[in-house]
Formats: C-alpha cells, structure tokens, sequence
C-alpha cells in the first residue's frame, strides 16, 4: 500500500511540475523516436531550422535532443521537465491529455504513414490465426499508437468489449530490436505492428508478410505520431516555440516537395546503413503524406474515452491542439 501510494504522489508530482513550471526561454529539449516518419526532425536538425527561426525573432536558440522508444517514456519526460518539446503515437498523447486535464497540447504531426502489422508464421492471416503462444511486438504493449490500433482492430474482428483480446501477447519492444526478432525467427516474436523504414526492411525477407495496413483498420489516411508540448511551457517560451513551430513546419514543407534530400538527411542523421534510394522508395509511396495536421485522432479520442482509456471525451480535434493548426482541415 505504501508503494501504491508512493507512485501516485510521484505520478501527481509529476503532472503538477509540468502544468506548472517552464524552461528558460531560448532553451528547447526535443525527444524523438525511431522511423522515416521523423524525418521533418531530420531536416530542421540538419538544417539547424530551429536557430534560424530563433534568430529572425530576435533569440538565440540552444536545441538538445534524446532519443527514447515508446510513449510511456516521452511522457515521463515530458512530465518530469526533462524535455519541452515530446514525440509520440497519438494514443500516449491523448494519454498524457487526459491525465494533465488539457494542459498539454498537440504542436503538429508528423505525417499520414501506414502501419503494418506483419508476421514470419505462413499461416496467420488475421487476427483470429494469432494464438496464446504468439508474441506481437509494439514500442509500448497497451498504450503505444500501434497497441491501440491492435486494440480496434481486435474490436473489429471479435466483436464490442474485445479490444483488449490479444493484450496478453504483445510485448514492448523498439522498432529495430523488433524487426531483428520477427526476421530471425529464433525468438518468441511471431508478428510486429511496425513502422517505416523497419516494415519494408522486414518484408524484404521472404518469411515475413503483412497481414493488415492500419490504413485498412482506420479507414484511410491517418498520422500516428504526432509532436505536443505543455501549455504552460509555450506560454512561458513565445519565441522559442514559435520559432520551433516555424522549424518545423518548413521541414514538413521541405520534406513533401523533396523526398530525395529527405531520405538522404534522414540517412545522413540516423547514421543508416540503408541505400537513401530505398528510403526514397519508402516516402514515394503514396500513402505517405507530410503534413501538421492530425488526421482521423477523433477516432483514437473516440476510441479510447468509448473504452474507458481516458476520462475526457474531447469536443473535436482543436480541443487538443495549438491553435497554429486551426485555420485548415483535420480530423
């Protein structure tokens, strides 16, 4: 009992210094992730975006960067003050929405990207051919964007109050730790809701496939990560967050006009061993759009307020994000 209540008190501390304490303006600490999908952070990174926006507005700007895998960690970060600007799947996000009452917001997503949910077993095509000795690998079992959308597919294929189905297989794992599993074979991992460019590298074996798109799950375009920041650390920052959302929208741009300077910086920053034409394949693909504004995040809110994840239904997609985004179409 005295555990339980030691690691709620640190959990309140720790949304209460996020709602309520900011870093020194002209200091900007980002996280990031794994996958093509970040490469606007490449360009803005490559490019030092965010000192240039910083300097038109009269600011020097010093921008640190961590790499973390899976939305628990980003909003541990984001919650303890170890970073200002997160990155992460929209179902952490709204996770950490609903936990801090609103006071964390959307800045822009990342792009509309498809995940895929692939498999080295022959025989499973669905869902349904998953059994009890299966592993699927996510970048957070339960809460990660690809957890959540495992989640609705399972609704869909086994019916209302079944989300949580194949809860009991999934296990966290990154991305390339992942996709090494699912290709050697030799371990418990028979199946990986992936990303790019990890999902091509994998289907590029002849033991893997893809069962599903989360396209095919959603419904059509959709972006799974998005970047979100406090409200009281964009209040206290004007600049640095206007210059950061100056950065970042320019990269976006960037990266939608000129996909081979975005595969070869992402290459460039990652330090990848991938050939940039095949990361240039991968963004040629023309399911992947760059763009700020979330797209189908009211189906992941409706989803999981429908579910009991989150407490707070939101009333439409601006409810959650900065009002930089408002003036075009999401959903």
């Amino acid at each position: 009992m005295k555990r339980l209540f030691r690691a709620a008190a640190l959990s309140l501390a720790m949304v209460s210094a996020a709602v309520g304490s900011a870093s020194a303006e002209g200091l900007i600490r980002i996280s990031e992730q794994f996958g093509t999908l970040y490469i606007p952070f490449h360009i803005l990174r490559d490019q030092n975006l965010i000192e240039k926006h910083g300097k038109e507005l009269g600011i020097d700007i010093k921008v640190e960067w961590l790499k973390l895998s899976g939305g628990n960690a980003v909003n541990d970060a984001l919650l303890s003050g170890s970073v200002d600007v997160a990155s992460a799947g929209i179902g952490p996000f709204f996770t950490v929405w609903d936990r801090t009452k609103g006071a964390v917001k959307i800045i822009g997503a990342f792009g509309a990207t498809p995940n895929y949910l692939l498999t080295n077993k022959p025989d499973i095509k669905s869902l349904k051919d998953f059994g009890p000795n299966d592993r699927i690998a996510t970048p957070a079992a339960g809460v990660s964007v690809q957890a959540r959308t495992l989640q609705i597919a399972a609704e869909k294929e086994f019916g209302a109050g079944n989300q949580g189905k194949l809860d009991s297989i999934q296990v966290t794992l990154p991305h390339p730790d992942a996709t090494a599993a699912l290709i050697s074979g030799s371990t418990e991992i028979t199946g990986h809701l992936s990303n790019s460019p990890f999902q091509e590298q994998a289907l590029k074996d002849p033991k893997v496939h893809k069962v599903w798109s989360s396209y095919d799950v959603l419904g059509g375009p959709f972006t799974p990560t998005v970047a979100y920041t406090t409200v009281k650390w964009r209040d206290a920052n004007p600049k640095t967050y206007e210059a950061f959302f100056r950065a970042f929208r320019e990269a976006t741009e960037i990266a939608a006009k000129d996909h081979r300077l975005a595969a070869d910086t992402y290459v460039k920053v990652e330090k990848s061993k991938l050939d940039p034409a095949f990361v240039k394949q991968i963004i040629d693909n023309p399911e992947v759009q760059f763009t700020l504004v979330p797209q189908k995040s009211e189906v992941f809110a409706d989803f999981l307020y429908r579910t009991g994840a989150i407490k707070t239904r939101p009333d439409g997609w601006k409810a959650y994000t900065f009002p930089e985004l408002h003036d075009q179409a999401g959903s």
